[in-house]
């Protein structure tokens, strides 16, 4: 990649209705996940950021916050802004995750990162509906036309515009060797989803050496 690093853009403006409260505040083995997901942020080449309509809720990160360009228009707003903010920067692009993946993988979002020249998406393969995982995704800021086009269509599909930029997959197969997909992707949308992370964190607390 050319000019400045990317941004790792922590995509937080969601509303959490099912959650019920500010889900990226919640716990999970002992730490908030938004400080979970930062902390995945920082071992990488990126410069975090985040995309939040609320930036009081998150001060104490002591991140460049900007609220949706376009409100309304859930998780593909908040990419586009956060595309917007890097082409302003003369940045390439940005790693995008969401504010409420407690497992994130830092050595998968180098690997993301290290495929992202002349590719406007690399994105890592998952056993989900989408074939893909498009928030733990590097976004370049040659998407944004296509992005711009979707939502003129009146569509916010957040994988809609994937036919018309350059994709670059992460093999499954490859995915697996940085943990379970369904862990390393695993969003906490409910109370019951934060129950289960907390099983999860507790069994890697078991599985590391001296437990």
């Amino acid at each position: 990649m050319s000019g400045r690093r990317p941004f790792g853009a922590i995509l937080a403006g969601g509303a959490s209705r099912r959650y019920g409260s500010p889900k990226a505040l919640a716990t999970v083995g002992g730490r908030r996940i938004i400080d979970r997901v930062h902390g995945a942020l920082l071992d990488v080449a990126v410069d975090p950021v985040l995309v939040a309509n609320d930036e009081t809720l998150f001060a104490d990160l002591g991140l460049q916050t900007r609220p949706d360009a376009r409100p309304g228009l859930g998780v593909l707003g908040g990419i586009l802004t956060a595309l917007l903010w890097a082409r302003e920067e003369g940045r390439a692009g940005t790693l995008a995750v969401a504010c409420d993946m407690p497992f994130l993988s830092p050595a998968l979002l180098r690997r993301l990162l290290s495929e992202a020249d002349g590719a406007d998406i690399v994105a890592p393969e998952s056993g989900g509906r989408r074939g893909v995982e498009p928030l733990c995704a590097y976004y370049g800021v040659g998407c944004i036309p296509a992005i711009e086009a979707e939502l003129a269509r009146g569509e916010r599909h957040i994988v809609g515009f994937f036919d018309d930029v350059v994709v670059r997959r992460v093999p499954r197969a490859e995915v697996l060797g940085y943990g379970d997909p369904d862990v390393l992707f695993l969003n906490v949308n409910t109370r019951e989803e934060r129950e289960h992370a907390e099983r999860l964190a507790a069994r890697r607390v078991e599985a590391e050496p001296g437990h």
